[in-house]
C-alpha cells in the first residue's frame, strides 16, 4: 500500500514535510504490525492548495483523499491503522472531488499523480508518447501538428505556437535553439512552478519535440532562482533523462541529438520578456532588445530561436501523443485547447484548475473559487498577473478566451486570477502598477522608464484632490500603451485605466476623506 503526500512548494509552505516527518514515525512505529509494507511516496501536487498538505490513501477503489493533514493530526488519524474510506475524515476517492472531477487535466494530467522523479511511473502513465511518435515525423510534419492543434503560447503573449515553430524551421543558420521561458513573474501565477516541481519530464519531452521540429540540437530552461525547489528536481530530472536515453547525442536510439542546460536567472522581472531573457541568457544586462530581428530568426546568440513558457512546451508532448484534433477539439472560438487557471487572493478555494477556455470569469470566480475568503462581496478580479486589467461583477459573464477578454479590454495572459473584496481600495491598486513598472523598468523605452515614475506622481496627486490631474494620466497611459518597447509598460495602463473606468468613486476627494 502507498500513501502519497505532496512536495510541492505550496504544499511544503502549509507544513507537508512536517506531516511527512510524522507518517514517517506512524510507519515505522504503531503500523509495523499492522500494516506492514505501506510506504510513503512524495508527489506534485494535485492543485487543491486549501487541502495542503494533501494526504492520499491507495486502495483496490482509488486514492482517498484526507485534508488538510496537519503533522499534529497524524497520530490520531492513523491510531487505528491506515485510515481507509470509513474513516470520518476521508474526503471520498481524489478522482471524484468536485474540483478534480470538473477539470480537463491534459498538461496536467500526471502533476499529483506520481513521483516527479520517477522514469518509470511518467511513462507508464503516458509519458514519452508524443516524442516516440515526433520521431517517427518528418520536422514539418510536426509544426503541422502543432499548428492544427490551435495551440497558442501560454506566456502571455497568446501567439500561434505552429506559425513560431514554422518561422524557425524555415530560418537559415548553423545553430538553432529552444529557450524555455520559466521566469515565471507574475503575481498569482504558478503554474510553470507547479508542473515543474511535479512533472518536469513533461517540459523536457517538450522540449526534445520542438527541437526535432525545427533543427534545434540544443535547449535552456532559464529559471527563476525564487524557485529553488524546482532548479533542485529539474537538475536531477535533466540527469535522469540523460541516463534514459531521453536526452543526449541519442535520443531513444533514433540517431537525433538533443541536449538542454539549466540556467538560473538574476531576478528581474523584465527578463520575463523574451528579448530581456535572451541577453540575461547570453550574460548581457536583461533589457528589452528592438524588434525587428524576431528571436525566431535572431535569438540567441544572434541565431534562430524558439522562446516558448513552460506550459505551452508542455502542452505540445499530448498534442503529439494524442493528435491535434484531440486538443483542437477543446475549447472557445480561437482559444483552444486547455488553460491551467491559477486561483488566487481572496478566495475560500484557491490553486490550479485546468480547463477548456469557455468558462465565465463568473463561474471561475463564484462556482470553482467559491467566492471570497472574507466572506465579504467581490469588488473586483484581476486577470493576467500586475499588469491585467480589473474586471468587475458586473463583467462576470465574460467567457475565458483571449479574444473575449481582449474585446473587453482586458488579458488572459499567464491566467492568474486574483480575487479582490469590496475593501480593496482601487485608486492604491493602479498606484501599485505604476510603482511596479516603475521599479522593475529595465529602462531602455522613455515612456515605461519615466512614464510609470510621472505616473504614480500623478495618481498621488489624484489622491490630494488635484484637479486634472485623472485626465493627465488617461493621456499618460496612452503614450505607454502605444509608445513603451515591450508589454511591461505597454501593458501597465490595463490596471490603471481598468480601475479608473470601472471604479471612478474610488479616485474622488471624498471617498478618499472617507477611506482615510
Amino acid at each position: 500500500m502507498t500513501l502519497y503526500l505532496s512536495q510541492d512548494a505550496a504544499a511544503r509552505a502549509l507544513g507537508a514535510d512536517a506531516t511527512a516527518e510524522a507518517l514517517a514515525a506512524a510507519l515505522a512505529a504503531a503500523l509495523a504490525a499492522t500494516a506492514p509494507g505501506v510506504r510513503l511516496s512524495r508527489t506534485g501536487s494535485r492543485g487543491m492548495v486549501w487541502l495542503e498538505p494533501l494526504l492520499e490513501v491507495e486502495t483496490e477503489a482509488g486514492r482517498y483523499a484526507f485534508g488538510p493533514v496537519t503533522a499534529d493530526m497524524v497520530a490520531a488519524l492513523f491510531a487505528d491503522g491506515v485510515p481507509g474510506p470509513d474513516h470520518p475524515a476521508c474526503l471520498g476517492l481524489t478522482e471524484d472531488l468536485p474540483w478534480i472531477k470538473r477539470q480537463t487535466r491534459l498538461t496536467f494530467a500526471r502533476c499529483g499523480v506520481i513521483a516527479p522523479l520517477d522514469a518509470a511511473a511518467y511513462a507508464a502513465h503516458g509519458g514519452l508518447r508524443g516524442l516516440r511518435r515526433a520521431l517517427g515525423m518528418s520536422p514539418a510534419d510536426i509544426v503541422e501538428e502543432v499548428t492544427e492543434s490551435g495551440l497558442r503560447g501560454r506566456g502571455g503573449a497568446g501567439f500561434p505556437t505552429g506559425i513560431k515553430w514554422r518561422t524557425v524551421l524555415g530560418a537559415e543558420g548553423p545553430r538553432k535553439h529552444i529557450v524555455c521561458n520559466a521566469d515565471e513573474g507574475d503575481s498569482g501565477t504558478f503554474a510553470d512552478r507547479m508542473l515543474m516541481e511535479g512533472d518536469p519530464f513533461c517540459l523536457i519531452e517538450g522540449m526534445v519535440i520542438a527541437g526535432l521540429a525545427t533543427g534545434a540540437d540544443r535547449g535552456f530552461i532559464y529559471l527563476r532562482s525564487e524557485y529553488p525547489d524546482a532548479a533542485r528536481i529539474l537538475a536531477r530530472a535533466l540527469d535522469i533523462a540523460r541516463a534514459e536515453g531521453w536526452l543526449g547525442p541519442d535520443i531513444l536510439s533514433s540517431g537525433r541529438a538533443f541536449e538542454i542546460e539549466l540556467r538560473i536567472a538574476a531576478g528581474a522581472y523584465v527578463c520575463g520578456e523574451e528579448t530581456s531573457l535572451l541577453n540575461s541568457l547570453e550574460g548581457k544586462r536583461g533589457v528589452v532588445r528592438a524588434k525587428p530581428p524576431l528571436p525566431a530568426l535572431a535569438g540567441f546568440m544572434g541565431r534562430p530561436t524558439v522562446v516558448n513558457n513552460v506550459i505551452t512546451l508542455a502542452a505540445v508532448t499530448g498534442i503529439l501523443a494524442d493528435g491535434a484534433a484531440a486538443y483542437r477539439d477543446i475549447g472557445l472560438g480561437r482559444s483552444r485547447g486547455t488553460i491551467p487557471l491559477q486561483i488566487a487572493g481572496n478566495v475560500r478555494r484557491g490553486g490550479l484548475f485546468e480547463v477548456g477556455f469557455g468558462l465565465t470569469l463568473g463561474e471561475i470566480v463564484n462556482d470553482i473559487a467559491g467566492g471570497t475568503a472574507s466572506g465579504r462581496p467581490v469588488k473586483a478580479v484581476q486577470v493576467g498577473g500586475p499588469l491585467g486589467a480589473y474586471f468587475p461583477p458586473e463583467m462576470f459573464d465574460t467567457p475565458f478566451g483571449y479574444e473575449e477578454f481582449a474585446g473587453r479590454d482586458g488579458l488572459i495572459g499567464h491566467a492568474g486570477i486574483v480575487v479582490f473584496d469590496d475593501t480593496a481600495d482601487m485608486l492604491a491598486q493602479a498606484r501599485f502598477a505604476m510603482e511596479f513598472c516603475a521599479i522593475e523598468s529595465c529602462g531602455k523605452c522613455t515612456p515605461c522608464r519615466i512614464g510609470a515614475v510621472r505616473g504614480t506622481e500623478v495618481i498621488d496627486g489624484i489622491a490630494r484632490g488635484e484637479p486634472g490631474r485623472i485626465e493627465l494620466l488617461q493621456d499618460l497611459c496612452e503614450t505607454m500603451k502605444f509608445g513603451s518597447l515591450c508589454a511591461l509598460g505597454g501593458f501597465t495602463p490595463y490596471p490603471v485605466l481598468s480601475a479608473l473606468r470601472h471604479f471612478p468613486q474610488d479616485f474622488t476627494p471624498r471617498h478618499r476623506e472617507a477611506a482615510e
